[in-house]
């Protein structure tokens, strides 16, 4: 009940927080304006406050005070969206940062949140999925709190260092792999909507199955789906407010820190996340091969492809990355861990073919013009 209480009033949170955000936004210029900001990513059209990031913030803070303990993970998630939220509203008032500098700035918050305590102790062996295998490649899990490094400085310290290396190399590329997916007007929303749901869902069943520790993290997750629903429903096409790089940073750093507390379910998110996933594994080996730096934006992900080419309005393509999502975490519940690795694989294989057949031969798909018989 608590954690329907949490997505709901960080729902209305960030619902209400948007209109004091828009006037916030145009009053300190922090707005999205084509004509001034050319980039060949972008897909809609007219002057737009960038700064949802700031009622996303507010929903997933003030709901969290009200409805879970306050402790070290905790304050290390607020330092970092915290971190995230600044660094978006400097990147959407100066709009200077490069991708390299935005990359670069990223290791704060993924820094606060490993520093917490968040560290990923163990992943679930992909070897599991192929049969006849010698058992000694097959064990269920392969550990990365092995190596403690144990140091003292105002006080002990420990660094499980291969479970901190992991965390932080996975909200780092999450991160990236969110704020690639905000290309139209409630894409990204939808998708962090779906995967926090699912998320919350999980938890609440390993809650039910005896770990206490996970209802904190069901309530954090549902929260943070509230924030999404509330953002979702001002982005929706036609958007009263873009995301701006901190909202989905923001989203995707609970996302990522979701995923890995009280047990790794980092599987579970590579799955419900695996469509934009697929895009961001292709652009990155499709701009490396082209000789072209990976970070650089650009009009060939999946969402502009369908837009292009297939002709698909901003609402098509955002609920075809919300269902496809919401499918994908369907399976994710319900599928053995084995299992949930081989959908990663079908789903991967599937979701970059579909890509590089819309790149190569989507031509073909395009719709004719009236005058084009």
């Amino acid at each position: 009940m608590e954690s329907f209480l949490g997505f709901i009033t960080s729902c209305l949170i960030t619902l209400c927080a948007t209109p004091f955000v828009v006037r916030f936004a145009h009053r300190f210029n922090l707005i999205d304006d084509p004509d001034k900001r050319s980039h060949p990513a972008n897909t809609h059209k007219g002057i737009l406050p960038r700064a949802g990031g700031l009622a996303i913030y507010l929903g997933i803070i003030v709901s969290s005070f009200f409805f879970l303990p306050i402790e070290k993970h905790l304050l290390g998630i607020f330092t970092g969206i915290t971190v995230l939220l600044i660094m978006g509203l400097l990147d959407d008032r100066l709009v200077k940062f490069s991708p390299y500098t935005r990359l670069l700035l990223l290791l704060a918050p993924a820094a606060a949140a490993v520093a917490s305590g968040i560290g990923i102790s163990f992943i679930s062996n992909p070897l599991q999925a192929i049969p006849n295998l010698p058992a000694i490649w097959q064990p269920a899990v392969i550990r990365l709190d092995q190596i403690v490094l144990i140091f003292d400085f105002l006080g002990p310290h420990k660094i499980i260092l291969l479970a901190d290396i992991f965390a932080f190399l996975w909200i780092i590329t999450l991160t990236q792999v969110v704020n690639w997916s905000k290309g139209v007007d409630g894409q990204m929303p939808g998708i962090t909507l779906v995967a926090a749901i699912t998320l919350g869902i999980y938890s609440l069943k390993l809650y039910g199955q005896g770990d206490i520790n996970q209802l904190s993290v069901a309530k954090l997750s549902f929260i943070t789906a509230g924030a999404s629903l509330g953002f979702l429903i001002v982005n929706w096409h036609p958007a009263k407010i873009l995301p701006g790089f901190s909202a989905s940073t923001i989203l995707a750093f609970m996302l990522a820190v979701l995923s890995i507390l009280s047990g790794p379910k980092v599987t579970i998110a590579f799955l419900v996340l695996a469509i934009p996933i697929a895009d961001f594994i292709y652009t990155l080996c499709r701009r490396t091969l082209a000789g072209k730096s990976p970070f650089w934006g650009d009009r060939g992900h999946l969402h502009h492809r369908l837009l292009d080419i297939l002709g698909w309005s901003p609402q098509q393509i955002s609920l075809f990355y919300i269902l496809g999502s919401a499918i994908l975490g369907a399976v994710a519940l319900l599928a053995s861990t084995a299992g949930k690795i081989i959908a990663i694989i079908l789903a991967l294989v599937f979701f970059i073919g579909l890509i590089v057949w819309l790149n190569f031969f989507g031509d073909f798909s395009k719709r004719s013009g009236r005058d084009n018989g």
